[in-house]
C-alpha cells in the first residue's frame, strides 16, 4: 500500500485560499469540506488539508506561526518541465500569492517559488530525467 501524505496549513481565510489554489489548478475532495476546513489533492497521495485557525488550533498546543516573519514548512512539488514551473508561479502571482526568491537553476534542475495568500511558501522544482540515477 502506497503511503498517503496529508500537509496541514492553517489559513485566514478559508475561502480565499479555495480560490487562490483553484487559480493553480488544483481541486478540492467535498467529502472533506466544511467551513473549517478542506482538503485539497495536490497528487492520487498527496494532500494539503487548508484549515481555519480555530480548526488548526484543534490539533495543536503550540502557537501558530506567524508567516510574515517566520517560516514553518517549506512545501516542495515536483514538475514535469521548466515551463510548468515558470507557470505555476505566474498563476501564483496572478491569483495574489506572491514570489520571494528569485529561480535557481542548477542546469539540471531547475526550481522557483512563491508564497500564497497566508504567507506559507511553495517551492517547485524540475529536474531532468537523466539526472537521477536510475531515472533516465
Amino acid at each position: 500500500m502506497a503511503r498517503k501524505i496529508f500537509v496541514n496549513l492553517p489559513v485566514q481565510s478559508l475561502e480565499r485560499s479555495v480560490a487562490f489554489f483553484t487559480a493553480l489548478g488544483f481541486s478540492f475532495n467535498a467529502h472533506f469540506t466544511d467551513e473549517t476546513a478542506t482538503c485539497m489533492i495536490v497528487a492520487d497521495d498527496i494532500f494539503v488539508m487548508l484549515l481555519t485557525h480555530d480548526k488548526f488550533k484543534q490539533f495543536t498546543p503550540k502557537q501558530l506561526c506567524d508567516t510574515t516573519v517566520a517560516t514553518e514548512v517549506l512545501v516542495c512539488l515536483s514538475a514535469e518541465s521548466r515551463g510548468e514551473v515558470d507557470d505555476l508561479v505566474a498563476k501564483a502571482v496572478q491569483a495574489g500569492g506572491s514570489i520571494y526568491k528569485e529561480p535557481i537553476d542548477y542546469g539540471f534542475m531547475y526550481g522557483h517559488s512563491f508564497q500564497d495568500p497566508d504567507g506559507h511558501q511553495w517551492e517547485l522544482m524540475y529536474m531532468e530525467p537523466g539526472a537521477v540515477p536510475g531515472n533516465a
